[in-house]
């Protein structure tokens, strides 16, 4: 479980990355100055990093679907814990 949640924090960060240089890209192509795309290219990170944790914040109050998973969660771990103790 704990590489799979390392390989989804590299697939975020790194998707992220090559979203920023396509923003930076094409800024400097559309206005001609790779600074213009760079300043164009630090907004769009720093805004989309800002609403993604607000909406992250908000997808925690709500709760939704948790509870099912976490139930299911804790079955799967009652019955490992009954095979393990048959043994």
């Amino acid at each position: 479980m704990a590489d799979s949640n390392k390989r989804h924090i590299i697939k975020t960060f790194s998707w992220r990355f090559v979203g920023t240089i396509d923003t930076v890209v094409f800024g400097w192509i559309i206005t001609g100055n790779p600074f213009v795309g760079l300043k164009i290219g630090l907004f769009e990170t720093v805004s989309k990093m800002i609403l993604y944790f607000g909406h992250e914040k908000l997808w925690y109050k709500i709760n939704f679907g948790l509870d099912k998973r976490i139930k299911a969660r804790r079955l799967k771990e009652l019955e490992s814990q009954r095979i393990i103790n048959k043994q």
